[in-house]
């Protein structure tokens, strides 16, 4: 074979992996309207024999405190923005190291898209799908949906997925029954899910989740998007 013909192989295998993505992203967002959606974390554990602890729950069982501190915490314009808040993606592209931009650049679609389709390391790469994928599931999708799927796919632990398993095993109740302390802890956690114990919280993240209870009551006249 040819070093021409090869190169032609290559790019048409090439084109055809993007072109299949870009077919499981389209179709897999409409299905996740009905069907409770899986992260790529969960696959990876599934596939290793790993175990999952998981129950989906719809945004009315869970406790109106963990949105509201999540959207504090990791996304303030949730409401406002497409999907994409660009003046905050510029600022933290133009900061960024050589490894890409840091988990700041990333709304909460964005986040969705990455833990949905995409890996969980840092890369210029992986920043530019996101973005994509964000805009179009935020087309598709409701703002309340939005905040479900993340609730439910966020890790929060080491095998550890979802609002719901967090609370049982960190709280020991329903996801429903969260105080804004206990939301505050848990929303503090999800930049290092696997370093930061909600239940056990070191004095830092003790510290953070006390600012953010202070937040939330600011942030909560600007959550509509969250109402039914």
């Amino acid at each position: 074979m040819t070093a021409g013909r090869f190169l032609r192989r290559f790019v048409k295998i090439g084109l055809g992996l993007v072109l299949l993505w870009v077919g499981a992203v389209f179709w897999l967002g409409l299905l996740y309207w009905a069907v409770p959606p899986v992260s790529t974390l969960m696959l990876g554990r599934w596939l290793t024999l790993q175990p999952v602890e998981r129950t989906f729950v719809s945004l009315d069982e869970i406790s109106p405190s963990l949105p509201l501190a999540v959207l504090t915490a990791e996304d303030s314009r949730f409401c406002e923005h497409n999907g994409v808040d660009w003046d905050a993606l510029w600022d933290v592209v133009e900061a960024a190291d050589g490894d890409g931009p840091a988990r700041g650049a990333s709304t909460l679609p964005m986040q969705v898209a990455k833990n949905l389709f995409l890996w969980p390391s840092r890369s210029y790469i992986r920043k530019g799908l996101e973005i994509p994928v964000a805009l179009y599931l935020d087309l598709i999708w409701s703002k309340r949906q939005m905040m479900e799927v993340y609730l439910n796919i966020a890790e929060w632990g080491d095998g550890v997925f979802g609002a719901e398993a967090a609370a049982q095993k960190y709280f020991r109740k329903s996801a429903r029954n969260l105080n804004a302390r206990e939301a505050a802890l848990l929303a503090r956690a999800l930049p290092n899910p696997l370093a930061r114990n909600p239940a056990r919280p070191r004095p830092g993240h003790r510290a953070l989740a006390g600012q953010l209870q202070v937040r939330m009551v600011r942030a909560a006249p600007f959550t509509d998007c969250l109402k039914p």
